[in-house]
Order: structure tokens, then C-alpha cells, then sequence
């Protein structure tokens, strides 16, 4: 049996991960998982609503911290945030192919807010996870109401319900939210300013071959389809990851959440032309200014072999 050391994933962003696991399909497939806790990360990386430049932030505050320390092999993030972590590794690591879940996230704001349309938050702090993936989710759907310099983000710190808590309480205008917390948010009468849907990816040392992320992808592909095959039978998750955490999540029922929100696919390889375009759009936000070609984000070899049965 191979030994995969992955980092902590919430549904939103692993589903497939956490069902592969508790259904035992990486054993069936000859890898032995285990999971690194990322909570005591995730718990230092507090909200700062007067850091309003990611060039103050630290792009491993939630994700990635454990691979670059030697305790982990392999994380899966956003796949934007991941062009930034790879482009700052110390340690060598690359992006090896997207993850299963394409995640769903939203703009919120509470229900006194004035604020109704993406157009009326210029100028107005919207709260994110600098690096994470709604905080790029943020400036994708403002652009398309906003010019630039009136796009207002600001450091609220990893996890929803930290973000959430700013939000009603004024100390931020919006926030980004993912589920189960938008649902949360839905039902204490917030709006949903606007949403869409994202890609991650996974992010290996070069501890991970391409044999044993290829075992991984069955794995998860497997998961994918039970998922797929009634999707109702895995919504709780989203609701008992939290809810020891947070009660008022505890108050949701999986009736509450909507099967809509839970999009998963097979795992893949990153298209070139989609590799390309985001790599220039992550750089024209004044990132990866240290590197020179998106083909270094990546391991091509390990990408297309270990996803080449995918394929036939």
C-alpha cells in the first residue's frame, strides 16, 4: 500500500476526497490516505479588514502551509490561489490536475444592507480570504460590474463563518461565503448579491508519483459517480463538517441545502488554453510577478499520465 499525507478538506472544496476515504475506495485502489489537520492554521489566519492588498497577505495562511513543512504530500485549493502557492514553493511543489468538486460561492450581504447589486458595492468593503479561492471569485464577478479601482476587497480571513460573523456585524459591507454558509445566510433573510462556480486544483511534492495520483484520481472518480448517482444521500456533510464547530449550523437540515450547489466531475488535467488565460489574468492582479511561464505551475508529466485512463 502507498501512503498519501493530504491536508484537511471541507465538502465545499473535497468532497469527493472525504467520500473516497470514508467508503474505503483508496484502499481498493492501494493507497493508504491520511489527513493533516489544518484547523491550527486555519485558526491563526484571522481577518484584518485593514489589509486591503494581497501583497500584505500570506498565500499559505490556509492552504498549503503543511506541504511546504514536510507534513503533508498533497493539498487541492482553488486553482488560482495554487498558481500563487507553487510560484512561491520552497519546496518544489506543482500543480498535478483539477479536483473533483467545482465549488459554488456567492457575494453576500446582510438584510439591512443598502446594497443590492454588484454595481452598488463600489467603493465598499467586500471581505475575503486573500489567496483563497473566493477572494479571486470576488474580483472575476465585480469586474464585470466594476472598473478596477473601484473594487474594494479586504483581508476577513479563512472560513465562512468568520467572514459571516464580520458581515452582520457591520464591520464589513459583503463578504464571499461558501456552503453550507450561504444556505445559513439565506435563511437569517441575507441577500446573495451574485455568485458562480469554481475550479481547484491538486498541489503534490515530489514525494507523489504518477502511479500513486493516478490510483488517487480512481479513487475519487468512483466517488464522483456515487455522488453524482444521488447527491441527496451526501449533503449532510456539508452540515456535520460544521456543525460541532458552529451550532447554527447544526440548525440546517439537508432539505434546507440545494442539490444544485453540489457540482462534481472527474478529475482532470488543466487545459493549456484555460492554463494560459489564467495564469495572465492571475499576473495582470500584480501577482506571480517572479514567474515567467504558466508551464512551471505545472507537472506535465505526472498530469498526463496520471490522468491518461481517464481518458481511453
Amino acid at each position: 500500500m502507498k501512503k498519501l499525507v493530504l491536508e484537511t478538506t471541507a465538502p465545499f472544496q473535497g468532497l469527493p476526497e472525504i467520500v473516497a476515504y470514508d467508503e474505503g475506495l483508496f484502499e481498493k485502489e492501494g493507497v493508504t490516505v491520511e489527513w493533516a489537520d489544518r484547523d491550527e492554521v486555519i485558526a491563526k489566519a484571522d481577518g484584518k479588514p485593514s489589509l486591503t492588498d494581497h501583497k500584505g497577505a500570506d498565500a499559505f495562511a490556509s492552504h498549503g502551509k503543511l506541504l511546504e513543512e514536510g507534513k503533508a504530500d498533497m493539498f487541492n485549493a482553488c486553482e488560482w490561489g495554487n498558481y500563487c502557492r507553487v510560484g512561491a514553493t520552497t519546496v518544489g511543489s506543482r500543480q498535478v490536475g483539477r479536483r473533483a468538486i467545482v465549488t459554488y460561492a456567492a457575494i453576500v450581504v446582510r438584510p439591512d444592507s443598502p446594497v443590492y447589486t454588484a454595481q452598488q458595492l463600489a467603493g465598499r468593503s467586500v471581505g475575503v480570504p486573500f489567496f483563497a479561492g473566493t477572494h479571486y471569485l470576488a474580483l472575476h464577478l465585480l469586474g464585470g460590474f466594476l472598473p478596477r479601482d473601484q473594487i474594494k476587497v479586504c483581508s476577513a480571513g479563512a472560513g465562512s463563518a468568520r467572514r459571516m460573523k464580520m458581515m452582520m456585524s457591520g464591520e464589513i459591507e459583503a463578504t464571499t461565503l461558501t456552503e453550507p454558509y450561504i444556505t445559513l445566510a439565506e435563511k437569517k433573510g441575507c441577500r446573495v448579491i451574485c455568485s458562480a462556480f469554481y475550479h481547484g486544483t491538486e498541489v503534490a511534492s515530489d514525494r507523489v508519483d504518477a502511479e500513486t495520483y493516478a490510483a488517487f484520481n480512481r479513487a475519487v472518480r468512483e466517488a464522483v459517480r456515487r455522488i453524482n448517482a444521488d447527491k441527496h444521500a451526501y449533503l449532510h456533510y456539508f452540515i456535520d463538517y460544521h456543525k460541532k464547530k458552529d451550532p447554527e449550523i447544526g440548525t440546517l437540515t439537508v432539505a434546507d441545502l440545494r442539490e444544485s450547489r453540489l457540482v462534481v466531475t472527474d478529475p482532470s488535467p488543466i487545459p493549456e488554453a484555460e492554463l494560459t488565460r489564467t495564469y495572465e489574468w492571475v499576473k495582470s492582479w500584480g501577482m506571480l510577478e517572479k514567474t515567467d511561464s504558466a508551464l512551471k505551475l505545472v507537472d506535465l508529466d505526472i498530469q498526463k499520465r496520471a490522468h491518461a485512463p481517464a481518458a481511453e
